[in-house]
């Protein structure tokens, strides 16, 4: 059961609430209505704040994107190189769920949203800073761009594939050793 709000950061509120609604029941079922249901607050007041269920959800990739910068500037601050920027996606993404369920699903998100697009593009930053300390030697001559789309596309799909139960038992239970398995081969050398 669901405390009642009372003071504080409502938008923070209504964001946790909707995160936690979004990953018992994904993105399509999430309403305004319940959500204040959930936060205990008065129907009125999600609209108040993100206008309607695109404006929530956009606010909601929008964190996320910043969590995802945030992990991996983590990353890259201690030291870590391509191989741990993917491991640190699909950790954001098992530690995130609602959040990584909506970042990537532009049909439900406010597309020009100043805030997104901020958020986005120092995701991108991001991953493109992990992605430009591979010697070349190891992106076996794939240009930049390329390269950056195809270390994307492993940990983007792995989270995806780890998140819905559709890996392989032979991978274990641990999400980060088992990107690391699927991961490395990209960067194994000829």
């Amino acid at each position: 059961m669901t405390r009642p709000y009372h003071h504080g950061d409502l938008r923070r509120t209504l964001l946790a609430a909707a995160a936690e609604a979004i990953t018992e029941s994904g993105p399509a079922a999430l309403s305004l209505r319940d959500l204040a249901r959930r936060a205990g607050v008065s129907h009125a007041a999600p609209a108040h704040h993100f206008g309607d269920k695109a404006g929530l959800l956009t606010a909601l990739a929008a964190e996320g994107f910043t969590f995802l910068a945030d992990e991996l500037d983590r990353t890259r601050a201690a030291g870590g190189g391509v191989l741990d920027a993917g491991v640190a996606y699909v950790r954001f993404a098992v530690a995130h769920r609602a959040h990584f369920a909506v970042m990537f699903q532009p049909e439900l998100l406010n597309g020009s949203d100043p805030e997104l697009r901020s958020a986005q593009d120092r995701a991108s930053d991001a991953l493109r800073d992990a992605v430009a300390s591979v010697q070349e030697s190891e992106l076996r001559g794939a240009g930049a761009r390329i390269a950056g789309l195809s270390a994307w596309s492993i940990v983007h799909g792995f989270a995806t594939l780890w998140l819905g139960g559709a890996l392989p038992d032979v991978l274990g239970d641990d999400p980060e050793e088992a990107a690391r398995q699927v991961i490395r081969p990209l960067f194994a050398r000829d």
